[in-house]
């Protein structure tokens, strides 16, 4: 599958130009700098003024770390989506949400996929877990427990993960910088927010039509890297 360009319609590069003019500002001073970082580098192709063109991006995004975008129709099983992670693919919708979807959204579409998953990947550290994650997904992807344990650890850290600076907890999940709701809920006082536990996060349930209430905290992407060679141990032990 690839993009078709031409399909989109005026109205929906004004929901891409509303979605992003009001995200990126609201991420200032929120998101983590390796986010708001990459988000920068990407500017000339990741903007808010036209939806992206994902050759572009796939050009961009290889030449810093091999990674390119794979169009797919909509959520994929997960065995399917660690193999493309293992290829270095990020698979992607090419449709977006209507103007009056701009809030919510149950099912993620091309502005979930592109501005809260894209940019950390030309972040290598970021990128090398992605990699690693897929890479090890793949060798379980036909054990359920481990499945469960992977989309666990996917869903509070890629998802919904949160990164400690000086300044306090900043934001680097897709699921929180693609959403305008959750970015300010995942740091308002309404929340727990916990120090990064594989242990605990692997066992731990997630709903995926809430809003979040639990959040974990890493202090580096070293750190989430890490934690697969924990989850590799668990894993092996299991089974």
């Amino acid at each position: 599958m690839k993009q078709n360009y031409k399909k989109y319609t005026r109205e929906d590069h004004l929901v891409w130009k509303t979605l992003f003019d009001r995200q990126h500002n609201n991420l200032q001073g929120q998101a983590c700098e390796e986010y708001l970082g990459a988000l920068t580098k990407l500017k000339p192709i990741l903007n808010k003024k036209h939806i992206p063109k994902f050759n572009m991006l796939n050009n961009a995004l290889e030449q810093k770390t091999g990674w390119k975008i794979e169009v797919v129709k909509g959520l994929i099983p997960p065995e399917d989506f660690f193999r493309l992670l293992a290829q270095k693919q990020f698979c992607s919708s090419t449709w977006l949400r209507t103007i009056e979807q701009l809030d919510y959204l149950e099912e993620p579409d091309m502005f979930h996929d592109i501005f809260g998953h894209i940019p950390l990947l030309i972040h290598e550290e970021y990128a090398n877990f992605m990699h690693k994650f897929g890479l090890l997904g793949s060798q379980h992807s036909h054990n359920y427990s481990a499945v469960l344990m992977f989309q666990r650890l996917y869903w509070f850290t890629i998802e919904f993960g949160l990164m400690s600076s000086k300044k306090g907890n900043t934001i680097y999940g897709a699921g929180i910088a693609s959403s305008f709701g959750e970015t300010n809920h995942s740091l308002s006082n309404k929340v727990d927010v916990r120090k990064f536990n594989l242990a605990e996060i692997i066992r731990r349930p997630f709903c995926s039509s809430e809003i979040q209430t639990t959040y974990y905290s890493i202090d580096s992407f070293r750190e989430l890297y890490n934690s697969l060679e924990e989850l590799e141990i668990q894993l092996n032990v299991s089974v």
